[in-house]
């Protein structure tokens, strides 16, 4: 049997096998986005904000909403290297920070969040991280709503979403 008779058969296979329900290259499996759902969910519901989408954010942006965006990563490993454009940036920890402690914001004070929201409490702020599992922008959103601000928002796939979607990413010379 000729090399160009049985390769042909062999890719079929595989794709066939690669195409079924037990693929462990098909993405996360529907177990895996529940619990990503239920716990963004829980999340949200903890900390009192809204939900925003890539999209959404961008037709805001288009239409020249007036809000802040802020992204809360870190500068040097993230913010400088790709950001939504016209954020700020504001570092925030991963694990929950129910207390305000100044080694996990860097050395940024409760005050200088609040200075950089600003005094409108009902100006639209959006807060984002690296991606959807990523909970920085949690601790950001949740800060707020503790601030008082009013319309709070968070931006759960963030700028790997934004990217995917194909927007266009900022960077610091």
């Amino acid at each position: 049997m000729s090399l160009k008779k049985l390769v042909a058969p062999l890719v079929l296979l595989a794709a066939l096998g690669l195409a079924g329900c037990n693929n462990p290259f098909a993405g996360p499996s529907e177990v895996d986005l529940e619990a990503k759902a239920v716990k963004l969910s829980r999340d949200t519901a903890k900390g009192g904000y809204e939900l925003l989408t890539v999209a959404e954010l961008k037709k805001w942006q288009d239409e020249g909403k007036d809000m802040l965006i802020v992204d809360t990563m870190p500068f040097e490993d993230s913010y400088k290297k790709n950001h939504i454009p016209n954020a700020v940036q504001f570092l925030f920890p991963i694990p929950d920070m129910p207390e305000w402690k100044m080694t996990e914001t860097g050395d940024k004070s409760e005050q200088d969040f609040e200075k950089l929201l600003g005094p409108d409490k009902d100006r639209p702020l959006v807060f984002y991280c690296g991606f959807v599992k990523c909970t920085r922008s949690h601790n950001g959103a949740v800060w707020a709503k503790k601030l008082g601000y009013n319309k709070v928002y968070r931006l759960p796939g963030g700028i790997v979403a934004w990217k995917e979607a194909g927007y266009p990413a900022k960077t610091v010379n």
